[in-house]
């Protein structure tokens, strides 16, 4: 299979690096004046292939006014991260890649093989650094600090009609669904079948715990100085998920049922909630603007935090790559006042830059600024930190959903993988 994927990436680049090279041969690194064309390789995954960064318009005009072309290398969306390991391990490396910073903390060995970016000339401009930011420095890029929230997406329109009110706590979120129920609608919809989107509830509900309760608790665990199950109240969070269920709250059919149900199933009107991240809000609004959503907090306890999903679709730059010049060049022009402003009016991001304006947002974002950004009640999800895969988590909370595992058993045999994770790893203490 490797030697397969290899083949697949060595061709999937090739034309594309011998070009780069030939420019970089006749004085193309001097192409800020305009000399002979470069090309530069950028990767990203056919499932983001609408990223505010590839638009040809945006390509176009980059390539005007400096003659360095961008080739894009689409990379299948399910063998995403199989296939830029291959090409790192082998140094057939794109000038740039659009990844997850979280995500490339754990699959890309980000300290091993992306630049630091501290010093580059946008880094001044930032309000956010830390959304860009690993290990105390900045490796990534984007113009917007909007790290897409996660919580419970709720219908507006629904609670309204049957009197309802912001759940603060499990009982209360409870007695909404009760009331939801009555009414003749499913409360929640889980989409199962699909097993990250199990893990909605807990990462958001672990995030918060930690923040308010022991906030040393990821270095502890990252550290082996604590396991996972030495927390009773990951256990009690992981029931209340089960539970949910289990009173009969949700779509009958959870582990047939998947995310790409969801649009449908809040555009029918058959569903009030879902454990799910602001971005389903979107796509939702993008089919009928009328069905009016909203975002609250994961009710795993008193007053919980919102959920702060790590930054995705960053821009990153290899260490190896081939024209760090010319890659670092294109990152300086998205962050030039007038192409972020254009990119940020037009996705309606929040604004990282001083000096570009965060433009009116929609309804459902402004009321999460509102009323979780701006007084801080956001927490970075439990994904941030994690050092290593989290298919298996995703794989065991699935499975309590069988009735195979008790949250005993999830948190006992995730405990057991991750050691041994980490240990494959190399990190201190495993």
């Amino acid at each position: 299979m490797i030697a397969g994927l290899m083949s697949v990436s060595l061709a999937a680049c090739g034309s594309g690096n011998s070009n780069s090279e030939s420019s970089a041969s006749n004085g193309g690194s001097n192409n800020g004046n305009k000399g002979e064309k470069v090309t530069i390789e950028l990767a990203i995954s056919k499932s983001s292939q609408d990223s505010a960064f590839v638009a040809q318009d945006l390509l176009d005009e980059f390539e005007e006014k400096t003659n360095i072309h961008v080739n894009l290398q689409l990379l299948p969306a399910e063998q995403t991260s199989t296939v830029l390991q291959t090409k790192l391990a082998v140094d057939e490396t794109p000038d740039i890649i659009q990844y997850n910073l979280a995500s490339a903390t754990t699959d890309l060995n980000l300290e091993r093989n992306f630049e630091i970016l501290d010093n580059e000339p946008w880094v001044s401009r930032l309000l956010n650094k830390d959304v860009l930011s690993a290990y105390g420095h900045v490796y990534s890029f984007h113009v917007s600090q909007d790290t897409g929230m996660q919580g419970v997406v709720y219908n507006k329109d629904m609670f309204k009609e049957l009197g309802l009110s912001i759940p603060q706590n499990f009982e209360e979120f409870l007695a909404v669904c009760e009331k939801i129920k009555a009414s003749g609608i499913t409360p929640v919809f889980m989409p199962f079948k699909d097993n990250w989107a199990a893990n909605i509830w807990p990462a958001a509900a672990f995030a918060d715990y930690a923040a308010k309760n022991e906030p040393a608790l990821f270095d502890d665990l990252n550290a082996n100085r604590k396991k996972w199950t030495d927390i009773p109240e990951f256990e009690t969070f992981l029931q209340q998920q089960y539970d949910v269920y289990k009173k009969g709250y949700t779509n009958t059919d959870i582990l047939s049922d998947s995310y790409d149900m969801a649009v449908g199933k809040f555009l029918n009107k058959e569903v009030a909630m879902m454990f799910m991240g602001d971005w389903l809000i979107e796509n939702v609004a993008e089919k009928d603007p009328n069905i009016h959503l909203g975002l609250f907090a994961i009710p795993s306890s008193e007053g919980a935090s919102l959920g702060a999903s790590p930054l995705g679709g960053q821009l990153f730059i290899p260490k190896k790559a081939k024209h760090m010049a010319e890659a670092k060049k294109f990152l300086d022009y998205i962050a030039t006042k007038e192409v972020a402003q254009k990119i940020v009016d037009q996705r309606k991001y929040v604004s990282i830059f001083s000096d570009v304006t965060t433009p009116e947002l929609p309804e459902y974002k402004q009321d999460i600024v509102d009323q979780y950004i701006t007084p801080k009640k956001t927490v970075l999800t439990t994904d941030a930190y994690m050092l290593v895969d989290r298919s298996e988590l995703y794989r065991s909370l699935q499975d309590q959903f069988a009735g195979g595992k008790t949250p005993e058993e999830v948190l006992a045999d995730w405990n057991d993988k991750f050691s041994q994770l980490m240990k494959d790893k190399g990190v201190s203490g495993f």
